[in-house]
């Protein structure tokens, strides 16, 4: 059974008051808060295991080494990859792709070649794609957006043809919520040799991932999105293909042998992650996960796809309010700007009122552009959100509005 409050004693920093005002944390689309377990795991980690892996021999690494790999193994179970040599640990979902960019691109990528991406795209799968394709001589092509900001999949297959060597979008768009056609569009890219890379940082948290039956090339997402610590991410990447690329960056854990002659690389994983990993982050990971698979993944995504449903219903109803990428196919965001006000102006006097919500551009301002706009107010939500937060976010643009008008 579902049961809200239960979830939200788990997460303390739920409790509190911010000016003055019980705290409606709405911005889930930047990061997640905490459940106690996640918390207590990294406590644990610096108070009785911690120290450097893959490095000694003495009980502490053993331990920090073991609950690492084991982390490892959650998240492959989790996403259903393969091997967990098909894991690889980064920073996060940025540090994931540029990851993917760097190593596929020295060795897959030659001048007029092309690679495919979003419109509607985070600028961390935009810049490392106009990167590679600057030191390569590459060309970036972009999908096309229709006015709600749905990828116009037609007009994705006239670009897809014999030079495109990746296709990189993300599975929900950060700006909106919206879901892109994520299947159709592997199934077209499929009858081409092109690779696919999919940025999952908006859809891990929200919906059961599974990388088999996607067939997605690589899958990249960050732990902070769905209830972990900072500074922890993945790559998912298909064994054959990880192989074949060179390494990210040099330096400790990344080889096996090093003379001023040569240097002989480390097997996978860990050929891509160079010196000291976040390896207290990484078990906060996979604590994060079996949080998420206790409450299970068909219910959360019930949940909120309730909660967006309401909140879309009741926004809708303001005057002068309106929303930015309306869709049937969406989880969890709701972006929006009021007639004659400033979004920045509408997030702080919902920030007075105890109501955190993203203003701006959402690092997304390609997306912004083609709306015409410079920013929106945007209220995404997470497992620990209630129906009366929707109430609360209401009743603050009504307010807001009014003292704004």
């Amino acid at each position: 059974m579902f049961d809200i409050e239960k979830i939200r004693r788990q997460f303390p920093i739920l409790t509190q008051k911010v000016n003055g005002k019980p705290l409606v944390y709405l911005d889930n689309g930047a990061t997640t808060q905490k459940p106690r377990q996640v918390i207590d795991i990294v406590n644990k980690m610096y108070s009785e295991y911690n120290s450097n892996i893959h490095r000694g021999v003495h009980y502490l690494s053993a331990k920090s080494t073991e609950l690492y790999e084991n982390a490892r193994e959650t998240v492959r179970k989790f996403i259903n990859a393969e091997t967990p040599e098909e894991i690889i640990f980064t920073k996060g979902t940025t540090d994931a792709i540029n990851l993917a960019a760097f190593s596929f691109g020295e060795k897959y990528i030659k001048e007029n070649d092309e690679i495919i991406v979003g419109l509607t795209e985070h600028h961390s799968n935009i810049v490392p794609w106009q990167m590679l394709c600057k030191r390569k001589k590459a060309k970036l092509k972009v999908i096309p957006a229709d006015e709600n900001g749905e990828l116009k999949f037609e007009e994705f297959k006239k670009l897809l043809g014999k030079k495109t060597k990746l296709v990189a979008f993300a599975h929900v768009a950060n700006s909106t919520g919206i879901i892109n056609p994520v299947e159709k569009i592997i199934e077209e890219t499929r009858k081409t040799e092109a690779k696919i890379l999919i940025d999952g940082a908006q859809a891990i948290q929200h919906k059961k991932i599974d990388v088999k039956t996607l067939d997605c090339d690589f899958y990249a997402f960050s732990g902070h999105k769905i209830y972990a610590e900072t500074g922890i991410g993945v790559l998912y990447g298909k064994k054959e293909l990880l192989e074949t690329m060179p390494p990210y960056q040099g330096g400790g854990d990344m080889i096996k042998s090093v003379s001023f002659e040569k240097t002989e690389y480390a097997d996978l994983p860990l050929k891509f992650e160079a010196g000291t990993s976040n390896y207290v982050a990484a078990v906060s990971l996979a604590e994060a996960l079996n949080f998420v698979n206790s409450t299970g993944i068909e219910n959360i995504e019930k949940h909120e796809s309730e909660l967006l449903a309401y909140a879309e219903e009741k926004l809708s109803s303001i005057n002068g309010l309106k929303i930015f990428g309306k869709s049937r196919n969406k989880t969890s965001a709701v972006s929006f700007n009021i007639k004659n006000t400033h979004f920045y102006d509408i997030g702080m006097i919902l920030d007075k009122l105890g109501t955190a919500v993203r203003t701006g551009t959402h690092c997304a301002e390609p997306t912004m552009k083609h709306f015409g706009i410079t920013g929106t107010v945007r209220a995404s939500f997470a497992v620990y959100n209630t129906f009366d937060e929707i109430d609360k976010l209401y009743e603050g643009i009504i307010k807001a509005q009014k003292m704004l008008s």
